[in-house]
């Protein structure tokens, strides 16, 4: 059984889901929860939040591997930018508790979860639900990071089936 946390990270709300993946390669549901940083007075005061927060989690439910949506490129720069400092705040509270950490594109967890990489969020968090047998509607973001470490599951098992090393998976073209 390994543990993964998936994190989706977020200026105003932080996604987190830890799953257990089983010998068999059965996904199961552990934990669930969006981190809600709109209630600080400074942005400063989000990111401690999201580092703090996120150590907490891992302290809590042991992960033995974590799992991060990369950054999209938003129209607005200052959106962006806020973006990647909350990515660099969640990463920080990974690399800080000796975590190893593998990243993956929006596009590359929708095409794992949903089969395509132009699915909407309502179908991510559908089929979220539907793989880890969590009924009723999930919260969006919550969704995301059980999709992330659902993605990291698959992608583990198909690089530990081919037997090739995991800096050769994903080529850039």
């Amino acid at each position: 059984m390994i543990r993964i946390l998936g994190i989706d990270p977020g200026s105003q709300r932080t996604g987190i889901g830890v799953i257990d993946v089983g010998e068999d390669g059965r996904s199961h549901h552990v934990f669930h929860t969006a981190i809600n940083v709109l209630g600080n007075e400074t942005f400063h005061l989000r990111l401690k939040q999201i580092f703090d927060e996120i150590g907490t989690i891992i302290e809590t439910h042991a992960p033995a591997e974590v799992a991060i949506e990369r950054v999209f490129m938003a129209r607005n720069p200052d959106s962006a930018l806020k973006l990647g400092q909350a990515r660099g705040a969640a990463i920080c509270a990974v690399v800080n508790r000796g975590l190893a950490l593998a990243e993956y594109a929006a596009k590359e967890v929708k095409q794992a979860v949903v089969g395509g990489g132009g699915a909407d969020k309502g179908q991510v968090q559908h089929m979220v639900g539907v793989l880890l047998g969590i009924p009723g509607k999930l919260q969006a973001d919550a969704a995301d990071a059980l999709a992330v470490a659902l993605t990291h599951a698959h992608t583990r098992s198909s690089i530990e089936r081919l037997g090739i090393p995991r800096t050769a998976w994903r080529r850039r073209r």
